[in-house]
Parts: C-alpha cells; sequence; structure tokens
C-alpha cells in the first residue's frame, strides 16, 4: 500500500476527544495491550497528529504519529499499527517467519506466499482467514511486515503451504517507514527454546547466511510497482544461484508455467474484486449481472489484457457467480424469470477487504484503442453570457460593448457598481434598487415600465441574467478555449424500435464534448457485446450518432460519467437505464 510516495491531504494536532477516542479504538482493535500500555502508544499529553492521505492507488488513508514517528493508520474503518508500533510491541499481533532476501519483494508491494514462511519447532501461530498477522525475519522477532491472512492455519497447513497466505499492507522501509525516523528494526531475540531446538534454529539461519542448503519452491506473489500484474518468484536452489543475489535468484516469469485457463482464472478472479472494492456502490444493488460485468468488471481489466470468460474454467458468467455466491461474497437471484442480478455484497469479506487494487497505468482511461489512442479528458465548460444592443448602455460604463462575454459573476459585480454609482440604492431599505430608465429599459416588460420603480437586488440580478443571451465557453485540456453563442447541446440518448420490433440505443451531439464516434462504438461493442453502427445523424450538419443494439443506456452511462467524467447535466436519457429485474 506504501510502496510508493502518498499524498498528503491534512496534518492537523489530535483534539481532547478524538485522543479518547482513539484510545478506545486502540482498546478494542488489540485488547492485549493492557491500561498503561494503551496510555503509552497514544500519551495524554503529548503531540499527537491526525495525517490524512491518500496512498498512491488512492486508498484514503488516516495516520496517527505521534514524536514524529507514524504509530498507528486507519483504513476503511480499520485501525493497523506500524512497525515502529510492533517494534515496541512485538508480541501484539500473531507473527509468522519468513527468509531475509524476501523482505526486498514485500517492500515493492508483494504478497507473501506460503512457501516462503519458515516453519519454527512449535508450528504455525493460530490464525483465523482475514486475521492481522505480523512478519518478522528469521533470527529476528522485530516485525518487519504486516499483513491479512488469506486463509486460516489449518487451511494453510491443508495446502501444504502452497498459496498466497498473507496481503501485505506495510512493510519497514516502505513510505510509511520513511515518514519517520527511519530507524532500523531492533534485534529482539527468538522466544526461548530448548538447547537442541536451538542449535536447530541457529543452523537454518548459517545455511541463509552462507548461501547453502535448498530453498526450493519459496514463492511470492505480490505487485509490481506499476501496480497491474500479479508476479510469481519461485527461487531455485541457493547452491544454484548466481553471484548476483540482489534477486535471490527468483524467476520473474512464472505466469509461463501457467496455463491460459490458469492466467484467465486470475483475471477474472481480480476484475470481480476490484469491481466490488471500487464501482459497485450499496445504491446499485439489485444489479444485472450482465451490467455488472460490461460496465464494471470489463472497466476494471488491466490495459493490454482482456477478459474473456469463455477462456477461463467456469465458461459462462452465470458459473463464476455461483461460485463467488457459495464463497459468501456475494447473493445472486432471478428478480425475472431468466435474468438474474446481485442483489447483495459482504463488503467486508477478506477477499474483498484484502484485495489490493491495481493501479492504473497512464493510458488507462483512452477514447480508443491502436496506435493512435490518446488519453480523453472533458473539456471544461463554462456558462457565458453575451450583451445584446439592447442592453448596450447598461454595460458601456464597465467598458463593454454588444457582444461581449461576460460571466455570471462578472454581470453580478457590474450590476452592483451600476447601482452604487448612480446612487439608486434605496436609502430606506439597502435591499432595494431604484430603478433608472436605462435600467427600466433593459429589464422591464413594457406593461411594467410605469408600475415597478424598485426592485431587490436578487430579483433585479436574476431579470437581468435572462435578459442577456446565453453563451458558453469549451476549453479542451492543451486547446485555446471556444466561446459559442447559444446553449451547448447536451450528448442525447434515445430508444428507438427497429425492424422485428428489437430496441437500440441511440446516441447523439459526441462530438461537442471531443469524443470521437467511432472509437465510442468500438468500446461499446466489446462491453455490451452488441453490434454498434455509425451513421450521419439526421437534421444535424457534420454530426454523426453511434446506434448500439438492445437497451445499453447502463453501460453508456458508466462510459460517459465514470469513466470520461463528463457532468450528469451534460447528458440527457440516462433515465431510459433497464430497471434491475427486467429484461433490456
Amino acid at each position: 500500500m506504501f510502496a510508493k510516495a502518498f499524498r498528503v491531504k491534512s496534518n492537523t494536532a489530535i483534539k481532547g476527544s478524538d485522543r479518547r477516542k482513539l484510545r478506545a479504538d486502540v482498546t478494542t482493535a488489540f485488547p492485549t495491550l493492557g491500561t498503561d500500555q494503551v496510555s503509552e502508544l497514544v500519551p495524554g499529553k503529548e503531540e499527537l497528529n491526525i495525517v490524512k492521505l491518500y496512498a498512491y492507488k488512492g486508498d484514503a488513508v488516516t495516520v496517527y504519529v505521534s514524536g514524529g514517528n507514524p504509530i498507528l493508520f486507519e483504513l476503511e474503518k480499520n485501525l493497523y499499527p506500524t512497525v515502529y508500533t510492533l517494534w515496541s510491541y512485538p508480541d501484539l499481533l500473531p507473527t509468522f517467519t519468513t527468509w531475509p532476501l524476501v523482505l526486498e519483494k514485500l517492500v515493492g508491494g508483494a504478497d507473501l506466499m506460503l512457501p516462503g514462511l519458515v516453519m519454527s519447532p512449535a508450528g504455525l501461530p493460530q490464525v483465523q482467514k482475514g486475521d492481522l498477522c505480523a512478519i518478522s525475519l528469521v533470527g529476528n522477532r522485530a516485525p518487519v511486515a504486516i499483513g491479512v491472512a488469506a486463509m486460516s492455519t489449518a487451511e494453510m497447513l491443508t495446502s501444504g503451504l502452497k498459496g498466497r497466505g498473507f496481503s501485505v499492507l506495510h512493510t519497514y522501509q516502505d513510505h510509511l517507514w520513511r515518514s519517520g525516523n527511519k530507524s532500523s528494526p531492533p534485534s529482539i531475540a527468538p522466544l526461548a527454546l530448548d538447547s537442541a531446538d536451538l542449535s536447530e534454529e541457529k543452523g537454518s539461519v548459517q545455511v541463509d547466511s552462507t548461501l547453502q542448503g535448498d530453498m526450493r519452491h519459496m514463492i511470492l506473489e505480490g505487485e509490481e510497482e506499476n501496480g497491474e500484474a500479479h508476479q510469481a518468484c519461485e527461487e531455485k536452489s541457493l547452491s544454484e544461484a548466481p553471484e548476483d543475489t540482489s534477486t535471490g535468484g527468483l524467476n520473474q516469469d512464472s505466469t509461463d508455467s501457467k496455463t491460459l485457463q490458469e492466467q484467465m482464472d486470475e483475471l477474472l478472479q481480480q476484475c470481480f474484486l476490484h469491481a466490488l472494492k471500487c464501482r459497485v456502490k450499496k445504491a446499485d444493488l439489485p444489479l444485472l449481472t450482465s451490467t455488472f460485468l460490461g460496465s464494471h468488471m470489463f472497466s476494471c481489466c488491466p490495459e493490454g489484457r482482456q477478459l474473456d470468460i469463455r477462456k477461463s474454467s467456469y465458461k459462462k458468467l452465470s458459473k463464476f457467480l455461483q461460485q463467488m455466491q457459495q464463497e459468501q461474497i456475494i447473493q445472486v437471484k432471478e428478480l425475472s424469470k431468466g435474468v438474474e442480478s446481485i442483489v447483495a455484497v459482504d463488503w467486508k469479506h477478506p477477499r474483498i477487504t484484502s484485495f489490493v487494487i491495481p493501479e492504473p497505468s497512464p493510458t488507462s482511461q483512452t477514447i480508443q484503442e491502436g496506435s493512435r489512442e490518446q488519453p480523453y479528458h472533458p473539456p471544461d465548460i463554462k456558462p457565458l453570457y453575451c450583451v445584446p444592443a439592447n442592453m448596450t448602455l447598461l454595460f458601456q460604463e464597465s467598458g463593454h460593448k454588444k457582444g461581449s462575454f461576460l460571466e455570471g459573476s462578472e454581470v453580478r459585480m457590474i450590476i452592483i457598481n451600476y447601482a452604487k454609482k448612480n446612487d439608486l440604492v434605496d436609502a430606506d431599505n439597502k435591499n432595494l434598487v431604484k430603478l433608472d430608465p436605462i435600467l427600466c429599459d433593459c429589464i422591464l416588460e413594457k406593461n411594467e415600465q410605469h408600475t415597478v420603480m424598485k426592485l431587490p437586488w436578487d430579483s433585479l440580478l436574476t431579470r437581468c441574467l435572462e435578459k442577456l443571451q446565453p453563451a458558453y465557453q469549451v476549453t479542451f485540456p492543451g486547446q485555446e478555449p471556444i466561446v459559442k453563442k447559444g446553449k451547448i447541446c447536451p450528448i442525447d440518448i434515445t430508444l428507438a424500435q427497429r425492424a422485428s420490433n428489437k430496441k437500440v440505443t441511440v446516441v447523439r451531439n459526441l462530438e461537442a464534448y471531443g469524443l470521437d464516434p467511432y472509437s465510442v462504438a468500438a468500446i461499446l461493442q466489446q462491453r455490451c457485446q452488441a453490434s454498434t453502427t455509425v451513421t450521419p445523424a439526421p437534421g444535424a450538419k457534420d454530426s454523426l450518432q453511434v446506434q448500439i443494439q438492445g437497451n445499453q443506456v447502463h453501460h453508456l452511462g458508466w462510459l460517459l460519467l465514470e469513466e470520461y467524467q463528463l457532468p450528469r447535466k451534460h447528458i440527457q436519457g440516462l433515465e431510459k437505464a433497464p430497471k434491475p429485474g427486467k429484461k433490456k
């Protein structure tokens, strides 16, 4: 989580009430700490700061800093200790042991795989799936990382210590550690063993330090710094390792050993968890399973890879979702005949909470694929007002003439200054403005000319804005602003009936927002798994429309609102999306 630099949002001293709440939260989260230890960790009078930051993958994290060191961090209402805290309280969490050369990979963002664990004579600590654990190195009990167990101890042993063991959240030498005093782990001796066990323990450390023996099958799986691909690393026999041991002889290309079906299964699981953690909200439920796939899972697929369920072991989306339902991550129901919807999600499920969001590449949001693709950024659209001929006298004192373009705030300031300069503010009631001949001609109707002598400020300003001609300014990134009269046409989404009584979705006016209709059609064709066509828009010169088979308003809305980040007010027709439980 902290493998790369984070962005600090705020840094403030903690309030007394927040300090007391933090102590209570620490007591609840770590019941093994005594009252004195909690008071020591969260001091009553010493300086304690709350730092709110965004991790490099976008997670909002709250960090508590004492004495210049981060001592705790909070993520999704869960409290975690830092390595600085664990060095003072090494028995706070159940601790698993791994080899020293593994640390470099953990710092880089990797998860710890079970074959990398070192089994002590006492066996493994007893934990349940989702439990918070510490990770230490052979020969020193001082933790160097914390993570969430991906399975229980019993499941670890049953698996033969194969598979992913821990989702690592924070490590010694990561950027959270660097925000403190950057001290090294203290030397904490392993728990007392009998002489025979101690001899065995020392022997194992000596083997590691002299690069002898066999550590076959030690596997790490983690995220590379680009945050997109999980990488499996298998270490060869250390006696066969090359002289350069900076990578520990780890095989960096283990995905070659996996079948295409296994790789697609992993990608399917990744997109599923990513979509639930980042895309789907409780308000979206019930959610059509087809919409979940097209609008949410496809958009979570890493750039350069293509999600194809037919190439997975599941073959069908329904079969995959049934498996996820058996794992109690989601609940799927057939709300109408032949149409399934996700009706519930357990967002506290360990597989969702422990999932680490892949870092998007710089070109992950694009409007088309291929060599000409360019990242899409929505234009800045600003409403303006144009001075008409009959209002020129009102604005000429401020240096504006017929055809001048003004922002709403500029218009208000001009009117206020005009009223004050011409002594039009009512002396008895400052909320009223007397109307002189120029104001009368500009803002009053003919039948009001001799009856309305004063207006409140808000009425005066509103009338003035209504009398001005509408205009707008569009600014695309890296380009000069474009100013036009009138109102910008919204992106228009409609449904139509075609031959054989089939519905089609039609979208117009994409060009006004810098979107290429052909690129949008290509994206929708893949996500909706439906045919698309691009044709000239009827009644519009040099404008195209995109037609997609079926009711695809939901997919289209997700693309425009969530991915392209266009304001909802510039899109009309989103209410035509199919309701959950209804066929398209």
